[in-house]
């Protein structure tokens, strides 16, 4: 947590040392209700049969502004377990400081270990520029509002799927790995789920993935979010080219809303 917040420190000196003049009130604003400050998502992951991993997504509140304006800090862990421990051992930590207000981030932090393969990387949005610096002295040229690998996802809890169709494509500007990429995820209709922690009524997705190296086929990968205004993940599921993955909803507090569990 200490080089957690000191990256972020270093990050944000810097990032106000980039422009102090910039015409930042141009920046979007979204209302939006989906999530707050105190929300926390805990998960456990699946492999066949076998559980595999833990994880954890919280948001919190944060005094920091950048340009006067207000961040959410979003921090999301990842850790094998059990058995997996032994022979391929996982601790990630991915963190984004999210602009209240417009809902797309400003610093980027991401720290992987997964059985002694390292990445570290820290990004740093100039969204008034549509540019990001790696702070490795590479700065990418980007889309509007362009997501990291974390931020996504909740901006992704802001979209409305109410008219959404089955087969609509709704994209992500996202930037992963110094890359841009167009996250598209595919809205396959609606249904109850039976899940580990209960009954849920669902939107049912499939994001588009590249098939090949993990995935045979593009619906391979699916997500069921709850129907309701808090719009969290209750079920991924994942055909993977050796086996099947599963991630389950196993706790949540601080929700903005009532989650639609039938049961």
């Amino acid at each position: 947590m200490k080089r957690a917040i000191l990256s972020f420190s270093v990050l944000l000196c810097s990032l106000l040392g980039w422009s102090q003049n910039s015409a930042t009130d141009t920046l979007r604003n979204i209302h939006q209700d989906a999530f707050k400050a105190g929300e926390r998502l805990e998960y456990v992951l699946h492999y066949g049969l076998l559980n595999a991993g833990e994880a954890v997504l919280e948001v919190y509140p944060t005094p920091k502004t950048l340009y006067g304006r207000e961040l959410l800090h979003v921090v999301g862990i990842g850790k094998s377990t059990g058995a997996f421990n032994w022979f391929y051992k996982v601790r990630d930590r991915y963190e984004s400081f999210i602009d209240k207000d417009g809902i797309f981030p400003w610093v980027f932090v991401r720290r992987v270990n997964e059985g002694g393969y390292k990445i570290n990387q820290d990004y740093r949005f100039y969204q008034h520029k549509n540019k990001v610096d790696d702070t490795k002295g590479k700065t990418y040229d980007m889309p509007a509002y362009v997501q990291d690998m974390l931020s996504a996802f909740y901006y992704a809890r802001t979209m409305n799927f109410d008219t959404a169709k089955v087969g609509d494509v709704f994209t992500i500007p996202s930037i992963v790995d110094g890359e841009y990429y167009p996250l598209k995820i595919k809205f396959q209709g609606k249904g109850k789920l039976d899940a580990r922690s209960g009954d849920y009524r669902c939107l049912k997705f499939s994001p588009v993935v590249q098939t090949g190296h993990i995935f045979k086929d593009e619906n391979d990968l699916r997500v069921w979010i709850s129907d309701d205004p808090n719009k969290i993940p209750i079920m991924v599921e994942a055909d993977v080219l050796v086996g099947s993955i599963k991630m389950e909803l196993t706790k949540y507090k601080g929700l903005a809303h009532p989650i639609s569990k039938i049961n």
